[in-house]
């Protein structure tokens, strides 16, 4: 018997379809879909019904042909409440922040037989949060971190419906268990494999937490005067993630503060006796690429021991050699990709009728705050990560006194997010800081 023989996959968005169709196809399992009712979900569980539970994914790439197909999934529940029978393993393809949320609505009964959570997208201290909720419910239960999810998929068309596109597919992706020897860990790198992704399994689900890029770069990105004006549609004229000042956030003193915020996170790890990134070489190795000709390979394996203000020159280098897509065949007149060119949004109106905004930075919003209290709890200084989110509070109350007569989502309360930093705190308090096996990091 496996853990995946029966899984539960708890979402109702695009990369719950795409798990549901890997664990259906290669890893042979009897498959469920469930998640909260809402506007949004009532679209997918009504094509789910109309097609009798099939689903369909299709990829941009031929290459990833592997991730594509078409199956039956065995059940679908339309809320978690409604969650019946028994799973192996739980898989949380819902957001970071809602991941309490949703095991909360689902029965006691059935979570006290699962064996494994697997958490696709956390954020720093998940696996704890997790763990510390289904202690006393389900001791026994195993939970596993992914770094992040294995690419880029969305619905097909502009309503959530059973078929899916994946675009884009990661080469590598990194993972950790609270359980030390971990069969479940083994069989997920067999399914990735397969698939053509390397999963490089760490010694600790915080450390694969620590080893997703957008932990590093959002918040400075997102976090900042000229991206949450126009996040927050002070400024109509479209403005790009990904490039320099004035068409886009990236600036000396942007790039300063990235770097400073990776200096942060990177003491906070040291502290924890846990492995901090290389910033650049994970920027080039594990995500995007750029020609030796920009970063040489000394520059990208020397990072962390060089001074702060050549990292700083070697991090705008960075940005700068990526405004177009070195990789790309030049047309013509010798332009190349406008690989920079990815906008940033703005607040609209959900399916709700209510102004909410975008995930990004909402998302990051939960990251950063879940990383202060981490902080705070091992007693490590965080100026710039705290000058993020004062940036962003402010340009949240700012807008609510500006559209206080409109309908606006939850998205718009400022949050201190206190019992999910109780509840990482008490479950590093179960263990020693000092203990690789029985510390922060497997517990």
């Amino acid at each position: 018997m496996s853990d995946l023989d029966r899984v539960l996959v708890v979402g109702t968005g695009p990369v719950s379809i795409q798990t549901a169709l890997l664990l259906k196809t290669y890893a042979k399992s009897r498959v469920a879909i469930a998640g909260r009712e809402s506007v949004r979900s009532a679209s997918l569980f009504s094509s789910l019904s109309k097609s009798d539970q099939w689903i369909d994914v299709a990829v941009q790439n031929e290459k990833h042909r592997k991730l594509a197909g078409r199956c039956r999934v065995d059940e679908v529940f339309h809320g978690l409440a409604a969650v019946t029978g028994r799973w192996d393993t739980v898989i949380l393809t819902v957001t970071t922040d809602a991941y309490i949320e949703a095991l909360k609505q689902i029965d006691d009964q059935i979570l006290s037989n699962v064996k494994c959570i697997a958490l696709i997208s956390p954020t720093l201290g998940s696996n704890s949060l997790v763990r510390h909720y289904i202690k006393d419910i389900q001791p026994e239960a195993e939970v596993i971190s992914f770094s992040t999810y294995l690419g880029d998929t969305r619905w097909t068309s502009n309503l959530p419906t059973n078929e899916v596109k994946t675009t884009g597919v990661k080469n590598k992706i990194y993972a950790g268990s609270s359980r030390t020897a971990s069969a479940n860990l083994g069989k997920f790198r067999e399914l990735y494999r397969y698939i053509g992704i390397v999963l490089d399994v760490l010694d600790s689900p915080i450390e694969a937490e620590s080893r997703n890029i957008s932990l590093y770069v959002h918040p400075p990105l997102f976090m900042n005067d000229f991206s949450l004006r126009v996040v927050f549609k002070e400024e109509e004229v479209k403005k790009y993630v990904y490039k320099l000042y004035p068409e886009g956030p990236i600036t000396s003193q942007l790039i300063r503060d990235m770097r400073c915020y990776w200096k942060e996170i990177s003491i906070m790890l040291e502290k924890m006796e846990l492995s901090p990134v290389n910033l650049l070489k994970f920027m080039t190795d594990d995500n995007y690429p750029v020609r030796l000709e920009s970063l040489s390979r000394h520059e990208i394996d020397q990072f962390t021991s060089l001074p702060p203000i050549h990292q700083e020159y070697l991090l705008f280098v960075r940005y700068a050699s990526l405004l177009i897509d070195p990789f790309s065949e030049p047309d013509h007149e010798g332009r190349y990709f406008d690989f920079s060119a990815v906008p940033i949004k703005q607040i609209f109106v959900n399916k709700e009728g209510n102004w909410d905004i975008p995930r990004m930075p909402k998302e990051d919003y939960y990251r950063v705050k879940m990383i202060q209290g981490m902080a705070r709890i091992t007693g490590s200084n965080t100026p710039t990560l705290d000058k993020f989110i004062a940036t962003y509070e402010s340009k949240v109350r700012d807008t609510v006194q500006r559209l206080k007569d409109e309908r606006l989502s939850d998205a718009f309360i400022i949050q201190s997010f206190e019992e999910d930093w109780r509840r990482i705190g008490e479950q590093f308090a179960r263990h020693s800081l000092t203990s690789r096996s029985g510390g922060i990091g497997n517990g």
